[in-house]
């Protein structure tokens, strides 16, 4: 008697349409990139309009810290956290441990504000999350002896050690200068960025176009992180400038370099692409501009830091979190409204904000306006993703 075997498509569970905790709380991306894009457009937009800070943290330096350690931090461990799963095959942080490391960043930040006498009770609890998020990476990454991604966990602690450092210099704890903490931490972020932009814009680019992907050589992704990785270090550290600018220099060339490889000319016309290669091209200009800046034009360092503030934070990581939101949330990947106008605004407030650096009569007016720009691209990720991220996916998968 023969028997017959029944190949079924995998069953998908029913959807509940309704917002929930367990949906929220399933993969760090969902409550990150919520939290992220609201912070990042109510802060900008303070900022722009001059509010923001208190007696210890005052301006600037409230607003410099919440972009790279609030916004930039939350994208960064949402993007990661939910990026392990895949790499090593290992269950996500969610549930109540994700909860935890949720009310961490929210807590720093709201502590920030509501402590104003001093800023060592928030500081402690932003240091704490990205102490908390290297050990919530290390876990599955030394676990399954995934090597390739061991540096995660190190510049997750590289952000909480430069972050620490800040906060007590701006105590007087530290005999340093909280401004060059500053750019430490900001050169962090651009390690990240290069870090993630070298695994994925060229993977996305053969995925969405349907061409053949450009493979990175070992050596041009070593140089690609470890330049400005090391130029971070240099900086904290008060290296000579002729050594800051050759890291800085050879960072950015080797990334805009292989930028330039990945590129094909119908990256221009998906929005969800030229994005990426827009927000990258910002971050690796900037870091070559900073090094320049360093040893030989100073006026420059605004709009070095600028570049990658606004350009590579704000710009590439609203464009790699529109494309990651809606491949986790079970949608397809074309570009909903209106991100496209999103993707312009954030692109505009990135040539107002470089704009406002020269010294002109007009620079005040281009800050607010750049500032006006950012808060509205954000404003609406959060309007348009809102509703997704903290709902099931709609395909009913896991």
């Amino acid at each position: 008697m023969a028997t017959l075997f029944r190949i079924d498509e995998p069953r998908r569970r029913a959807v509940d349409p309704r917002p929930s905790w367990k949906a929220t709380l399933s993969m760090a991306f969902r409550p990150f990139y919520l939290l992220a894009s609201v912070q990042g457009a109510l802060f900008v937009f303070a900022w722009a309009l001059g509010i923001g800070g208190t007696a210890a943290l005052p301006g600037f330096l409230w607003h410099a810290h919440e972009m790279i350690w609030g916004y930039a931090g939350a994208v960064i461990v949402g993007f990661v956290l939910t990026a392990v799963a895949t790499w090593t095959g290992q269950p996500p942080v969610r549930g109540r441990a994700l909860a935890g490391l949720a009310a961490l960043w929210l807590g720093a930040r709201i502590t920030l504000l509501a402590v104003p006498d001093t800023n060592l009770a928030g500081g402690l609890l932003s240091v704490l999350f990205f102490v908390a998020a290297a050990g919530f990476m290390a876990v599955p990454v030394l676990r399954t002896r995934n090597r390739r991604n061991y540096i995660v966990p190190v510049l997750l602690l590289g952000l909480g050690a430069a972050n620490l450092a800040f906060h007590l210099a701006i105590a007087g704890e530290l005999a340093l200068d909280p401004r060059r903490m500053l750019h430490v931490g900001l050169l962090l972020v651009a390690t990240v960025i290069f870090f993630m932009g070298m695994r994925v814009i060229a993977f996305f680019t053969s995925r969405a176009l349907q061409i053949p992907q450009f493979m990175n050589s070992i050596t041009a992704n070593a140089i690609a992180v470890s330049a400005p990785l090391a130029m971070a270090t240099a900086v904290a550290i008060d290296a000579p400038p002729v050594l800051i600018a050759s890291l800085g220099a050879a960072g950015g060339a080797v990334n805009l370099v292989q930028l330039a490889r990945w590129w094909h000319p119908r990256v221009a016309s998906q929005p969800l692409l030229w994005v990426l290669f827009a927000g990258y091209a910002c971050t690796a200009f900037g870091v070559a501009l900073y090094g320049l800046a360093t040893l030989f034009w100073p006026l420059a360092t605004s709009a070095a830091l600028h570049s990658i503030a606004v350009g590579g934070i704000g710009l590439l990581t609203l464009g790699m979190m529109t494309r990651t939101a809606l491949g986790h949330t079970g949608r397809t990947l074309e570009l909903p409204p209106p991100m496209g106008v999103a993707f312009w605004l954030v692109l505009a407030a990135t040539a107002l904000r470089l704009f406002s650096a020269l010294p002109t009569a007009l620079a005040p007016y281009a800050l607010i306006a750049s500032g006006v720009c950012f808060a509205a691209g954000f404003l609406l990720f959060a309007w348009r993703f809102a509703p997704w991220l903290v709902r099931a996916r709609i395909d009913g998968l896991p």
